[in-house]
């Protein structure tokens, strides 16, 4: 068996990464700089569209930082890699979709992960936190991400108390796209990444790219930078095959082919 505890599984223009990091996919410093690598190599292959992130066993998703490894060296402030903590966090320019399948607990850190994905399937059995105000230190990925993507209150609710919420809360709140049953869960990932698949990727690289950019400007900003065509991945749409092979086969009513260039 390999050490690595980072496993891929390629199928198409699919990639399936699996955590597999006994016992719990707790992640050191090691593990994210594979991860980092892992990503950025999907993020610079041409013919992969999109990443499933998975765990390995179904007890734990990821509780985040592996703490005994902190007690045995690994320094927080250490070399996370390319792509920060996990390998996703911080990893420039990836503007492919990125589906988190989550199993288990899922919390710290490893809640931190999920969200830096695009799209969120959990188990039913899945459960989250984010503790860390119970050690005395912040969730600090998750203070500047929740609040985007769940209701204000909600996210304040849960960074501050640190409590624990199911499956159903996270669906009623929007963080989850779906609850899935936990001999499921892998398949409906698979399900829907082979619907992203089969979409058009510039259009994909375009929407990510956006979105994160607007983060950090007012909506006239974004909306003047996207006129103006200063968006990188919206220049490469509008002089794109892609784009002629839209308009086509939307006026001949057929299934466009696309092929992202």
């Amino acid at each position: 068996m390999s050490d690595n505890p980072i496993k891929t599984r390629r199928e198409g223009g699919i990639l399936e990464v699996t955590l597999d990091r006994p016992k719990a996919n707790a992640i050191d410093l090691a593990t994210s700089r594979i991860m980092g690598e892992t990503f950025r190599d999907f993020r610079d292959d041409p013919e992969l569209r999109v990443a499933i992130l998975r765990a390995a066993g179904d007890k734990f998703f990821c509780p985040g930082w592996d703490l005994k490894a902190a007690a045995g060296g690994d320094a927080v402030d250490g070399d996370y890699g390319v792509g920060g903590f996990g390998g996703i966090q911080e990893l420039p320019h990836l503007n492919k979709p990125i589906i988190a399948a989550v199993n288990g607990i899922c919390c710290g850190g490893g809640l931190e992960l999920a969200i830096s994905c695009d799209l969120i399937l959990a188990a039913e059995t899945a459960t989250f936190a984010l503790p860390e105000i119970r050690s005395g230190t912040i969730a600090d990925a998750a203070a500047l991400k929740l609040p985007k993507r769940i209701p204000y209150h909600v996210a304040m609710d849960l960074l501050l108390t640190g409590r624990w919420f199911d499956a159903e809360e996270a669906l009623r709140w929007g963080l989850i796209r779906e609850i899935c049953k936990p001999d499921e869960l892998l398949a409906k990932a698979w399900e829907l990444a082979r619907l992203l698949e089969a979409g058009p990727p510039l259009v994909f690289a375009a929407i990510k790219e956006v979105v994160r950019a607007a983060e950090d400007m007012t909506f006239q900003d974004a909306l003047n930078r996207m006129n103006k065509r200063q968006f990188r991945t919206i220049d490469v749409l509008y002089s794109s095959d892609d784009q002629l092979e839209g308009a086509r086969a939307f006026t001949e009513k057929r299934d466009p082919v696309w092929k992202g260039r």
